[in-house]
Parts: structure tokens; C-alpha cells; sequence
């Protein structure tokens, strides 16, 4: 047998500067321990970038499906384009390596700020969003080359070896960042201090193995270069710590304007509450109308919310007995005051997933005063959790409350993942558990004029859980807000105001018989509904109506389409 010659086996191992040993301060298995650790904790980092882009743009936007889509597909293929241009820095993999870690910890802890910053003074956040994740993906793809370089220059072993140990060193690393997002950064410290703190951690890990481990390898120019550079990093990620709190205030007041006077974060979404205190706080006269947003989004508007909760309760109420009534969501307790207009009523159930919120309701003065303290009613008992599952288990139980009369589905409106779940047949066949004989069940179901095939859904969706169905809408007005509304005719609804099609809430009222649509003989005097108007809005719904619709399931949840 011939061996090849030298030249061309040396020629297989990369250049003369890869196949060197390191010269280090310490013994090669400590050193190739640090490696490791610092592999350990920028694949942490990385991942923590990458799960905030996804949490804040999902927030921004409402859509997490499209959003984790979007992220993690740009990342993946920027990686892989990190991974080639990577090569051409094997030659000084410590300096390259050095380098990478610091705009990486740049980038990465700024992008938080920087995303929030675009959606909030331009209203777009997509473009930066696409931007900051080819360019995270690209620093964290180009980090792999150079550490296998690295550490097979601390000690040459068999490459399927390194790379083993390499790659469990970045999984496990994955998995605490994984876990340290949602657990750890985010309730403690939110999604900008959170990046920005990240950043650093990835600043001081990456700087010090190049620094110090293999500080023989980089020339005395090099050595005060990148000392230099991860000090400016360091110097500017604390300078963004210490500004957040300015920043946030400022980005809030571009978002919803001077009159923000509650903002706060609770377990499940950011809550801002703007004007409406005062005595004349119900009619939104003092301090400007009040404002209810949930995640950037309106809830709730003192200028237009009685037509919405007039239209979405009173006619439940009608048709029937209302001893017992359910409202699943309507933690501001909007709902519960329309239903405790009614004298008959005995207990009020009200299930909703964020105590924050029902906290706000209860003890904020605008909120309260709008609400008329009708969480503090005595017929009203309040749950939070998750709706699907409080219905799943307790739902029909009569120690719970029910079989209930009515039950009134008070929730943001169909679209996005969030909703999948509480617009699904599932979600309406344990509602319809929970109903007496004669039971009725109202649901708001979005606005027909901007989304009819969704809200034609929610019917369809309704009556493939067994309920016989009435479509019906109630005219809202514009109020000129900038933020995407639930529960308002945003400018969203421009393009349709502009064809000539009303700006309206649209409901779904069901029983397991036909209801009646009406109003209640003991109905309270209403501000917007009357017996005649609700017949004939039903009488509209139903000429625009959109056949051969399938229902939306928990597997095919037809609102995402």
C-alpha cells in the first residue's frame, strides 16, 4: 500500500494557522473546559434572542404563529449563511471569534429596544423584525466554525468527538436559555432589560475566553482593540439599562399618547390604562375617555363601549330565565354591569384568565367608576384561569354555579392563535354543557364588515357544536385611535367604511333551539338597542351571510387562515 504523500495529509486538516496549539495559561482540559462553559452560555444567549423576538413581535402584532414562522425560518437559513462565511476566519479564530461576540451581544441586546422603538414612533415592526433575525442568525451560525477551531486547537481530538462535545455543550446551553426566558428574564426584568442584560452576559463570556484564554495568540494591537470594542459594548448595553425606563415611557406615549396613566405587566400581558378620572370618569369627560388596552390592543372605550356591551348582553338576557349568568373573559367587568341591570338576576359567574386585570377593574377609580363597581357586587363571584379548562372541569357543576341561563362569551374576537383556542367547536361544545334547559349563549364574534369569512365562521363554528344560531350586529362608531381594536371600529376598517359597509360588532346569539332575538320584558332602558333595530340588524346580517363554511377545530383552526 502506498501512502499519500505528506503534503496532501496535512492539506486535508485546514490551514497551518487551525492545526497550531493554542498556547494557554492554563492545562489544555481546563482550557477546553471554558470552551465549552462559553459555548454553554452563548448557545444560551442565542437562544434567549431569539425567543424575545418571537415573544415581542407576537405581542406587537397578535399573531404568534406567523411571527415564530417568520423568525425561526430567517434565523435557520441566516445561519447556515454565518456557518460559510465563518470559514474565512478560521485562519485567526480567536480574534474572529472575539469579534463576533461582541456585535453579537450588541446587536442581540439592543434589538428588543430597537423593535418596540420602530412599532412604535413608524407602526411597522415586520421590516426591522426580518432585519434583526437575518443578522442574529448570521452571528450565531459564524460562532460554531470558530469554536470547533478553538477547541481542537486546545486539544486535538477525533473530530466526531469534538463536535459531539460541542454540540452538547450548545443543546444544554439551549435548554437553559429556553428556560430562563419565560421563567426568569421576562416576569423579573421584561423584554428590553431582558435583552439588554443578555447581551452582556454574552459580552463579558465571549471577551473572556478570547482575552484571557488565548490572549498569546492576539498581538498587543489586537489585545487593546478588542478590549476596547466589548468595552464600548458593555458601556452602551449599561447605557440602555439605565435608560429603559425613559424609553419605555416615551415609546408608551407615542403609542397611546400623553394620557397613559396606568401601565403595568402582570402575569399575562402588558395592561395600559389612559384617561377616564375623575367623577365624570363613566361618561370619559375628565382626563379624556377612558381606554382598556390588553397587549397594545383596545379592549375597552369609554366613547363606544355600551353599544358593545348592550349588544353583546341584553339579548342573551331575552327569551328565556337569567337567574345564573357565566361571562367567560370580561375581567373589566363591563359585562357583569349590563347583566346586573336586570333584577331577576341571582349570581353572576364571572371566569376570566388575567387577575391583573380583574384587580384593575375592581380598584382602578376610571375603571371602576366605569363598570359601576360590579365586581363588588355580592352576586358576583369571580375566577381566574384558563376558560377552556375552567369549562372542562367545572363548568357544569352546580357547586360552580351552574347549569347557567345565560352564558355570555365576552372575549377580544376571533384571529391570531390566542383566539384559535376560545373561537374552536371544542370551545363552544363545553360552553353548551354548561347551559340549562333554555339556555341561551352569546358570543362576539368580530366585525362582519372587516372579516366576514371569520365571523361567518363563528356562526358556522357555533352550530357545528349543536346550537341553533342567530347572527345579529350592532353599529359602532370609529374612535380614531392609531392601535389595532378588538372592540372598537379602529381605521382598520377604512377600507370597508369606504365601500359603503357599516362600522359594526358582530355577534352570534345560539341556543339549542332557535332563540328568540329580542329584549327581555325587564329590560333596563338601553342607550342603542331597541326590539325593532335588533330584527332588522338580523335581518342585514343574514342577506351578507358566507355559506359552505367549515367549523374552527382545536386541530384546524380556521381563523388563522
Amino acid at each position: 500500500m502506498i501512502d499519500p504523500p505528506d503534503l496532501v495529509r496535512r492539506g486535508s486538516q485546514g490551514p497551518p494557522e487551525t492545526r497550531s496549539p493554542a498556547r494557554l495559561p492554563v492545562p489544555a482540559g481546563t482550557g477546553r473546559l471554558l470552551v465549552l462553559a462559553t459555548v454553554f452560555v452563548c448557545a444560551a444567549c442565542g437562544l434567549v434572542y431569539e425567543l424575545e423576538l418571537v415573544a415581542l413581535s407576537s405581542y406587537l402584532s397578535g399573531d404568534s404563529v406567523t411571527q415564530a414562522s417568520v423568525v425561526l425560518s430567517v434565523m435557520v437559513f441566516a445561519m447556515g449563511v454565518g456557518s460559510l462565511l465563518a470559514k474565512r476566519l478560521r485562519c485567526r479564530a480567536a480574534v474572529g471569534f472575539g469579534a463576533l461576540e461582541a456585535v453579537l451581544a450588541l446587536v442581540g441586546g439592543f434589538s428588543a429596544m430597537a423593535l418596540y422603538a420602530c412599532f412604535a414612533w413608524f407602526g411597522q415592526s415586520r421590516p426591522v423584525l426580518v432585519a434583526f433575525s437575518l443578522a442574529i442568525g448570521v452571528l450565531i451560525g459564524a460562532e460554531v466554525p470558530l469554536l470547533m477551531t478553538l477547541i481542537q486547537r486546545v486539544r486535538r481530538q477525533d473530530p466526531g468527538g469534538a463536535v459531539a462535545d460541542l454540540f452538547a455543550a450548545d443543546y444544554v446551553g439551549a435548554l437553559v436559555g429556553g428556560l430562563a426566558f419565560p421563567f426568569l428574564l421576562l416576569p423579573t426584568l421584561g423584554q428590553v432589560s431582558g435583552a439588554l442584560l443578555t447581551g452582556s452576559v454574552n459580552a463579558v463570556a465571549g471577551g473572556g475566553l478570547v482575552l484571557w484564554l488565548f490572549r498569546r495568540d492576539l498581538s498587543v494591537r489586537t489585545r487593546w482593540t478588542l478590549i476596547a470594542a466589548n468595552a464600548v459594548v458593555l458601556a452602551l448595553l449599561a447605557a440602555g439599562t439605565v435608560l429603559v425606563s425613559p424609553f419605555e415611557r416615551a415609546a408608551r406615549d407615542a403609542v397611546y399618547g400623553t394620557a397613559a396613566r396606568v401601565a403595568v405587566r402582570t402575569g399575562v400581558q402588558e395592561v395600559v390604562i389612559t384617561g377616564g378620572t375623575g367623577p365624570a370618569a363613566a361618561d370619559g369627560k375628565a382626563g379624556g375617555p377612558l381606554g382598556l388596552y390588553l397587549d397594545g390592543r383596545l379592549r375597552a372605550s369609554a366613547e363606544d363601549e355600551s353599544p358593545y356591551h348592550e349588544g353583546l348582553v341584553h339579548p342573551a338576557m331575552a327569551g328565556g330565565p337569567h337567574h345564573r349568568v357565566l361571562v367567560l373573559g370580561g375581567g373589566d367587568g363591563l359585562a357583569a354591569r349590563e347583566v346586573l341591570r336586570y333584577p331577576g338576576v341571582d349570581s353572576v359567574t364571572v371566569v376570566d384568565l388575567d387577575a391583573g386585570v380583574v384587580r384593575l377593574a375592581r380598584t382602578d377609580p376610571g375603571l371602576s367608576a366605569l363598570n359601576r363597581h360590579a365586581l363588588d357586587d355580592p352576586r358576583v363571584r369571580v375566577v381566574t384561569g384558563d376558560l377552556f379548562d375552567w369549562l372542562r372541569r367545572y363548568g357544569a357543576h352546580a357547586r360552580d354555579g351552574g347549569p347557567y341561563d345565560v352564558v355570555v362569551a365576552d372575549l377580544p374576537g376571533p384571529g391570531g392563535t390566542a383566539g384559535a383556542k376560545l373561537y374552536s367547536q371544542e370551545f363552544y361544545g363545553l360552553a353548551t354543557r354548561t347551559l340549562a334547559e333554555g339556555g341561551r349563549l352569546a358570543v362576539h364574534a368580530g366585525t362582519p364588515a372587516v372579516r366576514p369569512r371569520s365571523y361567518w365562521t363563528v356562526d358556522a363554528t357555533v352550530r357545528a357544536a349543536g346550537l341553533a344560531t342567530v347572527p345579529y350586529r350592532v353599529p359602532g362608531r370609529r374612535t380614531g385611535l392609531t392601535s389595532a381594536a378588538e372592540r372598537s371600529c379602529a381605521p382598520a376598517a377604512d377600507r370597508a367604511n369606504r365601500r359603503g359597509a357599516a362600522c359594526c360588532w358582530g355577534f352570534v346569539l345560539a341556543a339549542r333551539r332557535t332563540p328568540y332575538l329580542g329584549l327581555a320584558p325587564d329590560a333596563p332602558a338601553l342607550r342603542s338597542l331597541t326590539r325593532g333595530g335588533l330584527r332588522a340588524a338580523a335581518r342585514a346580517t343574514a342577506r351578507d351571510r358566507v355559506t359552505g363554511l367549515p367549523p374552527s377545530t382545536l386541530m384546524h383552526p380556521r381563523h388563522l387562515d
